[in-house]
């Protein structure tokens, strides 16, 4: 018996990987091609050539498993479909057993707000507005122990969103901004006042598991480790190690949309503040790793 795990190989889903395997335990991870097979299997997981979208395969490896973490989404306009015939299949498998499934969701859904907690109203922007009616699902559930991970902002190890600053258009300070006019400057995502809720990936890795061993039936926790930097913030940690002496230029919302498409910009504009306190009080999580202005000062995004 094993962990059945979707998403293996992801940002996420491989740091959950090495941390169940570090711990020793058996894991069946869903995999999409030979090479990322290969992949796994090396780490000492046992691997499962398939596609999320393949319902009896996910009821069969479902029902062989001791539970599952799900991590895995196309990210595109079938999302919904997708994850909703997951939930479907998995739960034929598990159905009555009292074992652990774990879904991910976003801190996105929630909105805009300064003290985001799991008990916050929803209100979403349309790219996770599909988010809630599979959710509601996952929490209903009877027979299966089913806790929802709604991650913030995840960075660590130069992956992720946080890229978006980091590698952001350079355009020419002019008067009333940071710097002399004609420097060079990191151009923001929006205004930057916004603030984002961040978590270090191996952070919220060590919560999913938490929450597989420990989350009682119908539990939500927001993935987020505390630090709610302002994109300013964040932009002049980037510009500083880019050597850029810390100059930033603000974008209209237009411009931001523009550039990064509307749906995923609106999403990015958000500002969101949370301290993910009921993870630490009911399952014992402690956050450790570093910040991600650190990360972006001298961290894993510098240089």
């Amino acid at each position: 018996m094993s962990i059945f795990l979707t998403g293996a190989t992801g940002f996420v889903g491989s740091a959950v990987l090495r941390q169940l395997l570090a711990q020793g335990r058996e894991v069946t991870a869903l995999v999409r091609s030979g090479e990322k097979a290969a992949t796994v299997s090396e780490l000492g997981a046992k691997a499962v050539v398939g596609d999320i979208t393949d319902t009896q395969l996910l009821e069969e490896q479902a029902l062989l498993s001791d539970g599952v973490i799900h991590l895995a989404s196309p990210g595109d306009e079938t999302s919904a479909a997708v994850d909703d015939a997951l939930v479907t299949a998995v739960f034929a498998g598990l159905e009555g057993s009292d074992k652990p499934y774990v879904h991910t969701g976003g801190v996105w859904v929630l909105g805009n707000g300064a003290e985001l907690t799991e008990s916050t109203p929803q209100d979403p922007p349309a790219i996770t507005a599909w988010r809630g009616a599979v959710e509601q699902r996952v929490l209903g559930a009877e027979g299966v122990r089913t806790t929802l991970i709604m991650p913030g902002i995840v960075y660590g190890y130069g992956q992720g969103i946080p890229n978006m600053v980091v590698h952001a258009p350079r355009t020419t300070v002019v008067s009333g901004e940071t710097g002399a006019a004609g420097e060079s400057s990191l151009k923001l995502i929006g205004s930057g006042d916004q603030h984002w809720s961040t978590v270090f990936v191996d952070d919220l890795a060590e919560l999913y598991i938490l929450a597989f061993d420990k989350a009682a039936a119908g539990s939500v926790y927001l993935g987020v480790g505390g630090e709610n930097p302002t994109v300013r913030q964040l932009g002049e940690a980037a510009a500083t190690a880019a050597g850029l002496e810390g100059r930033v230029s603000p974008s209209t919302d237009e411009e931001t949309f523009e550039m990064l498409g509307k749906p995923f910009a609106e999403a990015l504009l958000l500002d969101q503040q949370a301290t993910g306190s009921a993870a630490r009080s009911d399952l014992g999580w402690e956050p450790k790793g570093p910040s991600l202005l650190d990360e972006l000062s001298t961290g894993s995004y510098a240089g």
